[in-house]
């Protein structure tokens, strides 16, 4: 590994580098005045700029996000790249030497030199396989592929997708032409080494360009197209070179990169024309692997990318599958990996199993839109999956599904959604709730023991409480508004304070303890049912609810009772209340039906014909009500 750079070289190339220059391959500038330039900011949405470069005083500065520096930490923060990595770029424009302290190792001048040629000779493959797949006639195969799968020459270009020959020399002789030596072409991954001497690596292919964070081309990956094809693999991609590390490069990341930033969202496909079809929709945030599983090197590069470093506001991974058993693997396989993230997790899988390109093909640009928009929660699939292993009509598959499932309930990064998601998993698999909760606290006990996932200390209860020691209140999570259910609590307890009128007061009360899914949600429910439940509700109720709860929650009460809601007039109140209302309360019925229909197998289990009487005819009572309420949501 390199070691420090030379504080006067890292000077040097400061002094040598116009951060105008830079700036401009990147943002429009213009005057703002005396000294300095001004441009939209690289880093965030905005409408009117707000970037500001002071060229003599080599800085930069927008006074939007607030982000700010030199040249070498623009060019790290655009680019992505560490601060060696932005010194020893910019050094090489420059004609900086690059040196190193003594005894940190580091990398020969010739290493450097060896990277640029490299990088040329992949960057002219590029050029000469577009060119062929542009003009050849051999490539003919290679250009019906594309247009059957929705790719017009356009697209083509628009990827730089390329047709290698099945002339065993012809990328060979294309190079050489151009003063590349066999050492060379054979270093970047474009040839092998035979017993007759070096030959085209890929042959009779259709070829994609992979390029790394920097837009530098460092690889490729080629699909089959001739059933006589030598190599039977339907995929075959650059083999590890020092440019190319299959584990660390993401096709399309040099194309979606600025929108992963801005968005903080980044969508993972399984395919090179899946990225394109996510691209041309619109979906301007997909990558994908490069002939290996999703790991843990991908996850830094994307991490990097997106921020990953904010729990109040995480960023979105969305990973689509198919929906077959390797797909569905894919996702389990995903799932072991999104402890790593901060971001919230989530999978999009077409119910047809239908991939990106496919579905582009088949339904057109809005179709893949929706598939994205349509995502679901990683571990709900991840617990769904796991389940669908076992036979659910035996005992045995029951019990061997709830212990696979648990450790995916224990393992979901946000606390306050596990006992939700356990009384659900008592409901796919048909066993009491408190078993369920079992199993999991169990798994997480489990867990933390070896190391694995480790309770925060505020969760934990202390050792040995001391009896004279004051009460602490637990610390709530807030709640996360983009879970969908969590997400309209929020707007029926918000009616709740600013106009209980346009609710029913009785059905509302009628809610069971654990209606509500997050916590926070919970504390705010039981108070209004302290103070006698929603039919008390009159002048100042408002302040009567937020005198309820603890002190760690009022400030959410106060924040329920100001926010706006989506609607305009009293009539799109009383729609939206009702709506609210009726949708918590089914899910709510729902729950308790699941629940008594656990309570029922288990009493059928153990004979008990009357028990299983009086839970059966709870259960009735239970669906009419909630067909009672259907009828009204209609």
């Amino acid at each position: 590994m390199p070691g420090r750079i030379k504080a006067d070289v890292v000077a040097a190339v400061k002094e040598r580098t116009s951060i105008e220059d830079v700036v401009r391959e990147h943002v429009t500038l213009r005057t703002g005045g005396v000294g300095s330039l001004k441009g939209l900011c690289p880093f965030h949405d905005e409408k009117s700029p707000s970037f500001n470069v002071r060229p003599q005083l080599g800085v930069w500065h927008c006074f939007g996000c607030g982000e700010g520096g030199d040249v070498l930490s623009f060019v790290q923060k655009v680019d992505h790249l560490t601060f060696a990595e932005a010194v020893e770029r910019l050094a090489e424009r420059a004609g900086v030497p690059v040196e190193y302290e003594e005894g940190g190792g580091p990398r020969p001048r010739e290493e450097v030199g060896r990277r640029t040629r490299l990088v040329e000779a992949n960057r002219t493959a590029e050029e000469f396989y577009a060119e062929q797949l542009a003009n050849s006639s051999e490539a003919l195969p290679g250009r019906t592929f594309l247009a059957e799968r929705g790719f017009d020459r356009e697209a083509a270009a628009r990827f730089t997708v390329g047709y290698a020959p099945r002339s065993g020399e012809a990328l060979l002789r294309h190079l050489r032409g151009r003063g590349f030596t066999d050492d060379e072409i054979v270093l970047a991954g474009l040839a092998g080494r035979g017993s007759r001497g070096p030959y085209d690596r890929f042959r009779g292919r259709l070829i994609w360009p992979i390029r790394d964070i920097t837009g530098d081309c460092v690889g490729f990956g080629a699909r089959r197209l001739y059933d006589d094809d030598r190599i039977e693999a339907k995929y075959l991609n650059t083999s590890d070179t020092p440019l190319f590390k299959k584990s660390q490069v993401l096709y399309g990341l040099d194309l979606a990169k600025k929108a992963i930033s801005t968005s903080r969202r980044a969508v993972v496909v399984e395919g090179y024309t899946d990225v394109m079809a996510c691209h041309l929709a619109g979906v301007d945030t997909a990558v994908a692997t490069c002939g290996t599983a999703f790991g843990t090197d991908h996850i830094k590069v994307v991490r990097r990318i997106m921020r990953d470093d904010d729990e109040v506001n995480p960023a979105e991974v969305v990973f689509t599958f198919d929906g077959d058993a390797a797909g569905q693997k894919a996702a389990l396989r995903a799932f072991g990996e999104d402890q790593r993230f901060v971001s919230q997790t989530y999978v999009a899988v077409e119910p047809h199993g239908l991939d990106p390109c496919e579905l582009r093909q088949q339904h057109g640009d809005e179709a893949v839109r929706e598939l994205i928009a349509r995502k679901a929660p990683l571990f709900e699939f991840a617990i769904t999956t796991t389940i669908g292993r076992f036979n659910l009509d035996t005992a045995e598959g029951r019990v061997q599904a709830l212990r696979a499932a648990a450790p995916v309930v224990a393992r979901i990064k946000d606390r306050t959604l596990r006992p939700e998601y356990a009384r659900r998993l008592a409901g796919f698999v048909g066993l009491d709730v408190e078993e369920a909760r079992r199993a999991v606290a169990a798994v997480g006990r489990a867990d933390e023991a070896a190391g694995r996932r480790p309770i925060p200390v505020a969760a934990r209860p202390p050792a040995d409480p001391d009896p004279s020691a004051p009460a602490v209140e637990p610390v709530l999570p807030r709640p996360d508004p983009r879970h969908p259910d969590v997400s309209r609590e929020r707007q029926l307890l918000q009616c709740v304070l600013q106009a209980p009128w346009v609710l029913d007061a009785a059905e509302f009360d009628a809610l069971g303890d654990d209606a509500f899914v997050a916590p926070m949600h919970q504390v705010v429910h039981a108070a209004v049912r302290q103070l006698g439940g929603l039919k008390i509700a009159g002048a100042g109720w408002h302040e009567q609810v937020a005198a309820q709860v603890p002190d760690a929650v009022r400030p959410y009460v106060t924040e329920l009772t100001v926010s706006p809601l989506p609607v305009v007039g009293d009539d799109g109140l009383a729609r939206l209340g009702v709506s609210l209302q009726i949708d918590l309360a089914q899910r709510d019925l729902l729950r308790r039906e699941k629940e008594v229909h656990s309570r029922m197998q288990r009493l059928d289990a153990a004979g008990d014909a009357v028990g299983y009487m009086a839970a059966l005819r709870e259960a009735q009572v239970l669906v009419e009500r909630r067909r009672a309420l259907a009828s009204r949501a209609d």
